[in-house]
């Protein structure tokens, strides 16, 4: 694996060398857009909305909407002195209880490693974040963008999850369907909870979990007959809530 980012991560006093590497690899299978005449993918063209005319690489420049049609421009030179000095380093701010993170706020996930085998440094916080059951919140920059992150022990090593902003978050309270909320029945809330009961797992194994739809695709590049399972599709739909609970229990 290749790192995404290299620099020094600061606790306290004690300045550790780290890399970051992406956690999470994308898989299945993509389509492509293709002319339906000769088969071949589409290109996209930079369109000025003014000129009409494709823009080449060179004469792209960075810009922020500040009204309607009018942006403010920056140059290269401009963004980089906008950029905080301490670009290449992760500072800890603080130390809090995992529980006190809501999951809605975790964003992109990537192993925080150390620069070089046996950093003592780094196995020394891995060892007090296991030791206190804390986590370490910090702030770094990556990809031109301040961003706020989560630190955690995570088997031989350390993850580090980048955090969206509050002002990010979209209130639940503004969408409608949620206002309002119908008084339940006693047996509806028992019936419920003999279901979730019945399905209740001690442990979760995600490689039980499998891409159907990528594993289908897959078969049909290769020729073979794809294996339709009526059960997973069905949809039985019980107007009475009651009735459907009871024909869900096994």
């Amino acid at each position: 694996m290749k790192s995404i980012w290299n620099g020094t991560l600061n606790f306290g006093l004690v300045s550790i060398p780290v890399k970051l590497y992406s956690a999470v690899e994308a898989k299945g299978v993509n389509f492509r857009m293709l002319h339906d005449k000769c088969k071949q993918p589409l290109n996209y063209k930079k369109i000025c909305s003014k000129c009409k005319e494709e823009v080449d690489w060179k004469n792209v420049v960075k810009g922020i909407e500040i009204g309607e049609n009018k942006y403010k421009v920056f140059s290269k030179e401009e963004i980089e002195k906008l950029k905080s000095k301490k670009s290449s380093i992760i500072e800890i701010l603080k130390f809090v209880d995992f529980s006190q993170i809501d999951p809605i706020y975790f964003n992109d996930h990537y192993y925080l490693v150390p620069s070089k085998e046996k950093e003592k440094a780094y196995f020394l916080l891995k060892t007090i974040l296991q030791t206190t059951a804390k986590v370490a919140i910090g702030r770094f920059i990556l990809r031109e963008k301040e961003h706020i992150c989560l630190i955690k022990p995570y088997k031989t090593g350390m993850i580090l999850n980048t955090l969206n902003y509050e002002n990010e978050i979209r209130s639940i309270s503004k969408i409608e369907e949620l206002k309002e909320i119908p008084k339940l029945k006693k047996e509806e809330i028992e019936l419920g909870t003999k279901i979730v009961n019945q399905m209740y797992e001690e442990e979760l194994e995600m490689k039980e979990f499998k891409d159907t739809f990528s594993e289908k695709l897959l078969q049909a590049i290769k020729h073979k007959p794809i294996k339709i399972i009526e059960k997973s599709s069905k949809e039985i739909f019980h107007p009475n809530l009651v009735e459907a609970l009871k024909a869900s229990i096994k």
